[in-house]
């Protein structure tokens, strides 16, 4: 699973070729949540919550970069690093 940022503990990747709905992985600690680009909704797993809403912050900024690696992972492309949480 290509990893695309790292902050604060927190290890965000994608795979390819991944099921639908447009999503990325965070692992921190342990522990495992999917989260839905679009929403952000956990689609599965679970994060301590505060570190729930870092990886939330981060996604709202990163939006439209996690959607183009989306859509680069689903045609097997290259992923493109995101900027961490600063």
């Amino acid at each position: 699973m290509p990893v695309i940022s790292r902050f604060l503990g927190v290890v965000i990747a994608m795979y390819y070729a991944d099921h639908e709905p447009p999503h990325f992985h965070a692992r921190y600690g342990g522990r495992e949540a999917v989260i839905e680009i679009a929403s952000g909704a956990v689609i599965a797993g679970d994060l301590p919550p505060r570190v729930l809403g870092l990886v939330q912050e981060w996604r709202l900024l990163h939006h439209e970069d996690l959607e183009r690696n989306w859509h680069r992972a689903r045609r097997r492309e290259p992923l493109v690093p995101v900027p961490p949480l600063e």
